[in-house]
């Protein structure tokens, strides 16, 4: 049996017989919003830094202070939610998101801004700590990578909309109006999910001491290593491409639109089918997926000048990164599937110190050294991961091909 199959055979049993495929899809709207809120900061990055007089470095640390409480929140959510109904605490994240959303539009200086994005810390962290754990309630055991890739399709219908809504819309009606702008559509969101999401009442509380027990299994703590060097990666590139696309190849704002156009579908491309490449090999999906964006950001490095290969390469890392959400996400919830909310919060946790440590990162790196110093930091995390999965996951089937 390979390394694959050993880890997929341990989820048995725990899911329901028949499909909430409503639910299903108002989780992927509802991710939508998350999603675009994390990332809208990226492509408004240099307006924000103008308005709030603050350099586009220091603008940058939204998205790590976001991620920070994001961490803190998914490694607790679990144990303070305690036996309440999931729904009652997934409608309750959702209308954080929103409160963040209004609160970033009304914004007059950056400790306000920090303030929202506090918020939206506390929603995404408690959000997607349960996001996998509820898919599991929701439909049979053979739909759940067909359920997971529906919602993680949010991610990537938000790299499309995001990206170019936050940089064209921007233009037009400010930054503080389009964050407005996803507010509304997070309450159209949280409106489907009190429509449509069934309650899930707790048999059992989960507890702390679940994820220590968690954290004892080597496979398990290679895991989070895997996840944290490859967000690592992918967010000290992405939280600073907007800067490079302006000062490097030097697009103008409907190039700049454009070219994170490029990105979003790519990325949606690149997530709709991580499934049948999982189908093949799961941890070959893994290993391959960083090596190429780490060649991607070596070649934005060296030949990053050139519009056409600026764009072309932003998309092939937009559709790499497609496939590392699912394939992780996946990786963890059949590795653990008895212990789906512990996990997510450890799996949620690592993304998130990931993504702060990556923004973080690359923001001193962006100060110090210029729009290209991130790059070549996402491509030092990025050649790690696949280090990582090449010597301690890959099965010896897989690399000897």
């Amino acid at each position: 049996m390979s390394s694959d199959e050993s880890v997929l055979a341990k989820g048995e049993a725990v899911w329901p017989q028949t499909a909430r495929w409503g639910a299903v899809f108002s989780l992927a709207l509802g991710v939508v919003g998350y999603v675009s809120s994390e990332m809208l900061p990226s492509s408004l990055l240099t307006p924000i830094a103008a308005d709030l007089h603050v350099s586009e470095g220091l603008a940058g640390q939204m998205v790590t202070t976001t991620a920070l409480v994001a961490m803190v929140t998914s490694l607790f959510t679990a144990a303070v939610a305690g036996r309440v109904d999931r729904r009652t605490v997934l409608l309750a994240f959702t209308a954080l998101l929103t409160a963040s959303n209004l609160l970033a539009a009304a914004a007059v200086n950056y400790p306000m801004l920090l303030a929202a994005r506090v918020l939206l810390g506390f929603g995404l962290g408690g959000f997607w700590s349960m996001a996998a754990a509820t898919a599991i309630r929701l439909v049979p055991m053979a739909a759940v990578p067909r359920a997971l890739s529906i919602i993680y399709g949010g991610v990537s219908v938000a790299a499309v909309v995001a990206g170019p809504m936050g940089s064209a819309l921007g233009g037009i009606i400010g930054w503080r109006g389009v964050f407005f702008a996803l507010a509304l559509f997070n309450v159209a969101a949280l409106a489907w999910q009190v429509a449509v999401l069934p309650n899930m009442a707790m048999a059992a509380q989960s507890r702390l001491s679940t994820m220590f027990h968690l954290l004892k299994r080597p496979q398990m703590r290679i895991g989070m290593l895997g996840v944290i060097l490859a967000f690592c990666g992918h967010f000290a590139f992405f939280t600073y491409l907007r800067p490079f696309l302006e000062g490097v190849p030097r697009f103008g704002l409907d190039g700049v639109s454009a070219v994170l156009l490029a990105f979003g579908l790519a990325n949606v491309a690149g997530t709709f089918v991580s499934g049948s490449l999982i189908a093949r090999s799961l941890t070959l999906t893994l290993a391959l997926a960083p090596l190429t964006m780490a060649a991607a950001a070596a070649g934005l490095v060296v030949f990053g000048a050139s519009p056409f290969v600026a764009a072309a390469l932003a998309a092939l890392w937009g559709f790499c990164m497609g496939t590392v959400p699912v394939s992780w996400t996946t990786w963890f919830t059949h590795a653990a599937p008895h212990e789906a909310e512990s996990i997510g919060g450890l799996r949620v946790a690592s993304v998130q110190l990931a993504i702060t440590a990556g923004a973080g990162v690359g923001g001193v790196l962006f100060d110090w050294r210029g729009p290209l110093a991130p790059f070549v930091g996402a491509g030092v995390f990025l050649v790690l991961t696949f280090l990582l999965v090449y010597l301690r996951l890959l099965p010896p089937s897989a690399k000897a091909r």
